[in-house]
């Protein structure tokens, strides 16, 4: 299994300098992938500039966007800005898609937030024809860059439901998954239902099968924690994000160390850890929690 980190652009006050050295660090270190998430109504960086830095400040590793409310997005532009992201790192470049569960990001942009899994499914066969150089919009000629890998970036896909997931089994190439304990068996199950929903739609290729999950060591690890999860999930109210922010258990060494070994066990093929600070020396407390 392979092990990824997400840059702490989610961070309260995370800067250039910070965001240089975690990119600088995860390329130098034993890490499969940079990942960057996205939040509009939030005190977050933007994505597609952040992934656009990462792919700059690095020479290795996968970036990975985890993930675009594609919806949020002109489809042409998102298509534009990810293939020219694939340029900028050498194709290193993925892309997970899927709706969000914020109404407050789709205010926020002022785009609506019905038939969203409709119009995932439409801007997914767009951008997929932009990258084969097709005339997707008549009178208005192919629109590059042309992406580095062939087809474009790989696709994940964030949907875990049933309905969702027997859509996005079509056109994604693996699941960008989330698990607030982590929960091994609540993985392996999902994961079971990602393989079920490929052989279901008839694909030949077998899913690329990820999960992440948030992570603090050091002092008040626990607590910080807790508190970076009951503010990120605040959206959903005090009771639920406090109820959830309680699975989040990976704030001890060993727990951590634990929980990989059952994730890979559980057929996890590349785990995303997210951060809940901006500290760089956080790398060195994961680097000793995994050796």
């Amino acid at each position: 299994m392979d092990l990824a980190l997400t840059l702490p652009s989610f961070v309260a006050g995370t800067d250039r300098a910070m965001t240089l050295e975690w990119c600088r660090r995860i390329d130098d270190g034993p890490f499969s992938s940079i990942a960057v998430g996205e939040r509009t109504a939030f005190h977050s960086h933007e994505m597609v500039s952040t992934l656009a830095f990462a792919a700059a400040a690095t020479e290795r590793v996968r970036i990975i966007a985890t993930i675009a409310v594609l919806p949020t997005h002109d489809t042409v532009r998102i298509a534009k800005q990810a293939a020219t992201i694939d340029v900028l790192s050498d194709g290193r470049f993925t892309l997970g898609v899927g709706v969000g569960g914020r109404e407050q990001d789709y205010d926020a942009l002022s785009t609506p937030f019905r038939r969203r899994f409709d119009r995932l499914d439409e801007q997914v066969d767009q951008m997929k024809r932009i990258w084969l150089g097709e005339e997707v919009i008549d009178g208005v000629p192919c629109i590059g860059p042309a992406p580095v890998q062939q087809g474009g970036p790989p696709l994940w896909t964030a949907s875990m439901g049933p309905k969702s997931l027997a859509r996005s089994a079509k056109w994604a190439d693996g699941l960008a998954g989330f698990s607030l304990g982590p929960d091994a068996d609540e993985v392996a199950g999902t994961f079971a239902a990602v393989r079920g929903a490929w052989s279901d739609a008839g694909r030949e290729t077998k899913p690329f099968l990820t999960t992440s999950s948030w992570f603090a060591l050091g002092p008040d690890a626990k607590q910080r924690l807790h508190t970076y999860a009951s503010e990120y999930l605040s959206t959903f109210g005090p009771k639920a994000a406090a109820a959830m922010a309680d699975l989040c258990s990976l704030s001890e060494p060993g727990v951590l160390k634990e929980r990989m070994v059952a994730l890979e066990a559980a057929g996890c093929q590349e785990f995303i850890l997210v951060p809940t600070t901006n500290d760089p020396s956080e790398i060195d407390r994961l680097l000793d929690a995994i050796a």
